[in-house]
């Protein structure tokens, strides 16, 4: 019988970066014993489609009202509708039930406070190398921005004309959403 060591470096796991995950997993081990949340079948209980920021102070269900299994979510940075958020949302609004789709950026965002070249600027020193070849999609203009992402969705072939498509900025000092589009 392998170790749990040999096992792991058998997979390209060291000890040293199991050891990196012992507190998450011991949570986890906690959030299992009551775990109630089974069963659900993968739809959008409420209908809902939500694009949004990637940010840790935005708590997506919780801002809209609703619990786990009514919403598919899709999160990256500055909340943008890019291509695979598009993906998630074409398939969303044919297998998962979604009739609502909301994009909400935010605001003391960090895509919208510095320009691409800072950003790079920032990650050369870090990494010591040119960052140049990652894109970095900053935002110029939160809401010229969000009309434009909202109007992609509104616009895509593949998203059926019944579903409600808008577009808020999500205040995170106060909790309040703005719609824009």
């Amino acid at each position: 019988m392998r170790t749990r060591q040999e096992g792991a470096l058998r997979s390209g796991v060291t000890s040293e970066n199991v050891s990196d995950f012992d507190d998450l997993l011991s949570a986890n081990r906690e959030f299992a014993h009551s775990f109630d949340l089974g069963g659900f079948d993968g739809i959008a209980r409420a209908g809902i489609g939500l694009v949004t920021c990637m940010d840790s102070r935005i708590d997506p269900l919780r801002l809209l009202g609703l619990s786990h299994g009514d919403a598919k979510m899709f999160r990256n940075p500055g909340g943008r509708v890019t291509e695979a958020a598009l993906e998630a949302l074409v398939l969303s609004a044919h297998l998962l039930n979604v009739d609502r789709i909301l994009v909400i950026p935010h605001t003391r965002c960090a895509m919208a406070s510095r320009s691409e070249a800072d950003f790079h600027a920032v990650l050369n020193e870090k990494t010591g190398q040119d960052t140049t070849w990652q894109p970095i999609h900053v935002v110029t203009d939160q809401v010229a921005s969000l009309r434009q992402d909202v109007m992609k969705v509104r616009s895509h072939p593949l998203i059926p004309e019944n579903v409600k498509v808008g577009g808020f900025i999500y205040d995170v000092d106060t909790g309040l959403l703005t719609q824009h589009a």
